[in-house]
């Protein structure tokens, strides 16, 4: 089993910068592909950032996000990070991380281990 754990969440000013971690633990995560994916009020869980944990750090990004938010990862810490700069209202989400193996790494069914999820909030 593998287990996530998220934090870093919580209240902002619009145009300000949040760090989120997600610290795993259980497994070794050598082969696993981590990401992020966030669920606004009312609307379908999506994909924000995934990063593969070999084959060099190969990062995927939503289209619609980049520029603004980066992921990256701790291998001594088993812990991925997503860096979100210039947050917008419409950021507003709980962001949730996931790990996974071979799969379309935007697809949410790619991913058998999830966070709780930690909530973002951007005010205008």
């Amino acid at each position: 089993q593998v287990q996530l754990e998220e934090s870093g969440g919580g209240l902002v000013q619009a145009g300000g910068s949040l760090r989120l971690s997600c610290a795993a633990s259980g497994r070794t995560f050598s082969s696993y592909t981590m990401a992020w994916f966030r669920q606004g009020p009312g609307k379908e869980r999506e994909f924000v950032s995934s990063i593969s944990m070999s084959s060099g750090d190969r990062t995927a990004h939503a289209d619609s996000l980049k520029g603004r938010f980066t992921i990256s990862r701790d291998n001594a810490k088993n812990t991925v990070y997503l860096q979100m700069n210039s947050l917008k209202p419409e950021d507003t989400a709980v962001y949730y991380c996931a790990a996974g193996l071979a799969g379309d790494p935007r697809r949410p069914t790619t991913y058998p281990y999830w966070g709780q999820g930690t909530q973002v909030t951007v005010s205008s």
